[in-house]
């Protein structure tokens, strides 16, 4: 067979939209990288280091989205097993047993002189995990009606999912805190929009959130009381001196904005990045300077990742930075109709959770970047510069358009639904949606 007699387009299956998303962030992604990283080119001396690199980690990504979304959804069940208890090995070792730290923190390790970044695996790993839960545990009603319904068991054990999904949550969730404190936060908050949507016991879910409140809300009272030179002496709390800092630097631009001491106050390492951005925000007098044109590029730090979003304001304005968020925002929208179709729970949980996860953290990313929270150091999915996140992030691609794929296919087909003596689901169908 010659290459002429091969059509591209037919290679890409799965949901056309999907496909559509991950090519415009990819296109987005080479432009403002490309215009982003003045600082680095003048630092390293390689004015084309930064865009290769993004090129050959976009063009990794799009064959393992190539190859893997061609593997059943089926399939992906069997992962869920492996890749938590592996992936949080890992983060175990980078966080405690690497010697190593890269601006104070233990998040990088280096595997086969490759850099990785375990948290983003571990994210992965708990929505896999949290899916698989919450599929097995699910109970099956046919009401007369001919109508299904679906939640968590609640028959004699009505805790077991909830306890399977919290304990191995918690402790990723503490590890994670140690280093990155808002990773820590968004994985939270994904997993319990998960166990929401899969009808776990509502009392289990409001004990837990009282909990936090409680415990949260002591633990605050006391960082942001205790002076820093107390703080600093605790072990294992390495970022909660610079979370603290942020949090006070955050209420206090707040509540002195548009004063005269606003107005006077200097420019220094403390406030350096939430002032550029929002400098480059009112650059951009929204319609933007054109790709390539930004100024605050060459003194806005980390501007090719955390705040690559000020820079798509200043070039493109706001009608770029809606189109870029209406991305984002329609990603998710997508992952809820596949959901829709798929006629098991674990595919539908999984895509939920996975959509949700680089929803939240661009979220997140854009409203630092404007200045609505305070700065917390997560990228933009699939646009900032890095490997692992883009990698990890190609990775939920293929799952999403594995699961588009094989929503409608023989493989997803009706199947008789058997219960347990406890009410369970031995084969986790739902007819078509999860209500």
């Amino acid at each position: 067979m010659s290459l002429s007699n091969i059509h591209f387009g037919k290679m890409l299956k799965g949901d056309r939209a999907v496909w559509m998303i991950f090519f415009f962030l990819c296109c987005v992604s080479i432009i403002e990288v490309y215009s982003a990283s003045s600082r680095m080119t003048f630092v390293s001396g390689n004015h084309w280091g930064p865009l290769v690199n993004q090129v050959v980690f976009l063009t990794g990504a799009f064959f393992i989205v190539l190859v893997l979304h061609y593997v059943p959804c089926s399939k992906l069940n069997w992962i869920a097993p492996f890749f938590l208890p592996l992936s949080m090995i890992l983060l175990l070792f980078t966080t405690f047993g690497s010697s190593g730290s890269l601006n104070g923190t233990h998040r990088w390790t280096q595997i086969l002189g490759v850099s990785l970044q375990p948290s983003e695996l571990v994210k992965g790993g708990m929505v896999f995990w949290t899916a698989l839960i919450l599929a097995r545990t699910q109970m099956v009603r046919r009401l007369d009606n001919g109508k299904i319904i679906s939640g968590a068991v609640k028959g004699p054990t009505p805790a077991r999912p909830f306890w399977y999904i919290v304990i191995p949550l918690t402790l990723c969730c503490l590890i994670i805190f140690k280093d990155n404190v808002s990773t820590a936060v968004m994985l939270f908050t994904v997993i319990f929009i998960m166990m929401v949507i899969g009808k776990i016991y509502w009392v289990y879910l409001l004990k837990l959130v009282g909990l936090l409140a409680v415990v949260g809300g002591i633990c605050l009272f006391a960082v942001m009381s205790l002076p820093d030179d107390v703080i600093s002496k605790v072990p294992l709390l390495d970022r909660t001196l610079t979370v603290k800092h942020r949090i006070e630097r955050f209420g206090e631009e707040k509540a002195a904005f548009g004063s005269e001491e606003w107005k006077k106050q200097q420019l220094d390492d403390k406030n350096s990045q939430s002032t550029y951005a929002k400098v480059a925000i009112a650059n951009s007098n929204g319609i933007g300077l054109w790709f390539g044109n930004s100024v605050q590029r060459d003194f806005l730090q980390h501007a090719e990742s955390d705040f690559i979003y000020a820079i798509i304001i200043e070039e493109s304005g706001v009608i770029g930075a809606f189109i870029v968020m209406v991305l984002y925002l329609f990603l998710f929208m997508r992952t809820g109709k596949i959901a829709q179709k798929c006629r098991k729970f674990f595919p539908a949980y999984l895509v939920i959770g996975l959509g949700l996860m680089m929803t939240l953290q661009a979220l997140v990313n854009m409203a630092v970047a404007v200045g609505a929270i305070p700065v917390t150091g997560q990228t933009l999915p699939f646009i900032s510069r890095g490997g692992t996140s883009i990698i990890v992030t190609s990775f939920y691609f293929a799952v999403i358009l594995s699961v588009s794929r094989y929503a409608d296919a023989a493989q997803l087909a009706d199947k008789p639904v058997e219960t347990s003596e406890e009410g369970e689901t031995m084969e986790y169908a739902s007819e078509g949606n999860m209500s």
